[in-house]
């Protein structure tokens, strides 16, 4: 493999505690930054209004996100910050608020500051943005930045009377950190040291989550924080993040992401949330891979969080067509799926998708 590495390997500054938000004017006026967008939504940032402070000498304008993540809508907002001569972007919110935001602040030259109220994706750390289509709600392409975002700040509150299964899909995303990052990286014969800390970063985060995630969402049912809850929280957002910033094109995605773009074209789909489909992929990605013994130690684990192991688990039936039109979609010539040592085709990743379904019927 002859791929990209640039080190992008963290966000300017990042911070996670108790408390965390109250500090944003100082953030903000050590960055001598005046007038800012507040970029929110709706469910979100009614929970995340109690602990956003109030920014007593900084010009604020709220405006929702609107739903999605698309080239319309960064033009749209680029041109209010133009208008309205704004100086920096405040994120608040999910994945697709904080790439958004990122979209725009980068077109706009302006720092970006992410206040993630999920630990649903690693989008607060990673200077990316997946963008859709915005007919469709397809996934389209990631735009990577040369910019990092300026300030990353995690109120552990916040997250914590987060959704559950919001949770439990960043898991589910983020424990494929290690499945899609190990099947690029163990063919190279010799490892870079950038390389060598993704790779400590994707197996750690599959170690953390393993050992913590049943305790970190105790923690969210019972409304308590501890030290379980921390660690995935970080690992999600932080540890998640470092996988890509370090290793890029060696440390970002392979196989399951890849199963997870391809399934975005179907309607369906689109309810699942990103980290399930994901999850589905990393399992998918291992019968490609012919690993079934590490499929079976997997079970356990997704059936204890209620992860998807197949598509009947997301409600989904798809026909041999659905099949070959996801398998080929998976399979263009852009997709990390390439990245995998074994020989894709639109029919290797169609039978392991068949396959697997009928593995998991049996189970």
């Amino acid at each position: 493999m002859n791929q990209s590495l640039i080190v992008r390997g963290a966000p300017q500054e990042y911070e996670c505690r108790e408390g965390a938000w109250n500090d944003l004017e100082d953030h903000l006026n050590r960055r001598n930054i005046q007038h800012v967008l507040v970029l929110h939504g709706k469910v979100s940032w009614e929970a995340a209004k109690p602990y956003f402070p109030s920014l007593m000498n900084i010009d604020t304008h709220f405006v929702d996100y609107g739903g999605q993540c698309t080239d319309e809508r960064t033009a749209e907002l680029k041109q209010l910050v133009e208008q309205e001569q704004l100086d920096g972007i405040i994120a608040v919110g999910g994945g697709k608020i904080a790439d958004l935001g990122k979209a725009v602040a980068n077109q706009c030259g302006v720092p970006i500051l992410i206040l993630p109220t999920l630990a649903a994706t690693c989008a607060a750390y990673t200077p990316l943005s997946v963008m859709y289509n915005k007919i469709d709600g397809a996934m389209d392409r990631y735009d990577v930045f040369p910019r990092s975002n300026a300030l990353v700040l995690i109120e552990p509150k916040v997250i914590l009377d987060s959704p559950i299964e919001l949770m439990i899909a960043g898991i589910g995303d983020t424990i494929a950190k290690w499945y899609e990052a190990d099947a690029m990286i163990s063919q190279l014969d010799i490892q870079p040291i950038e390389v060598e800390v993704s790779a400590f970063a994707a197996k750690k985060c599959r170690d953390v989550l393993l050992k913590d995630s049943q305790a970190a969402l105790s923690a969210m049912e019972n409304k308590s924080i501890n030290q379980a809850f921390l660690n995935v929280v970080e690992t999600n957002i932080l540890l998640g993040g470092m996988v890509g910033g370090f290793g890029d094109d060696y440390g970002r995605t392979s196989g399951a992401h890849s199963i997870h773009d391809a399934l975005t074209i179907l309607p369906e789909s689109h309810h699942q949330l990103h980290g399930n489909k994901v999850a589905y992929g990393v399992l998918v990605q291992l019968v490609i891979e012919d690993k079934w013994t590490e499929i079976q130690k997997l079970l356990p684990f997704y059936r204890s969080l209620n992860l998807p192991t197949s598509l009947k688990d997301m409600n989904m039936e798809l026909s041999a067509a659905d099949y070959r039109r996801v398998a080929e979609r998976a399979t263009e010539a852009h997709e990390t799926i390439h990245f995998m040592k074994e020989e894709i085709t639109t029919e290797v990743v169609k039978n392991a998708m068949i396959t697997l379904e009928a593995a998991m019927s049996d189970k």
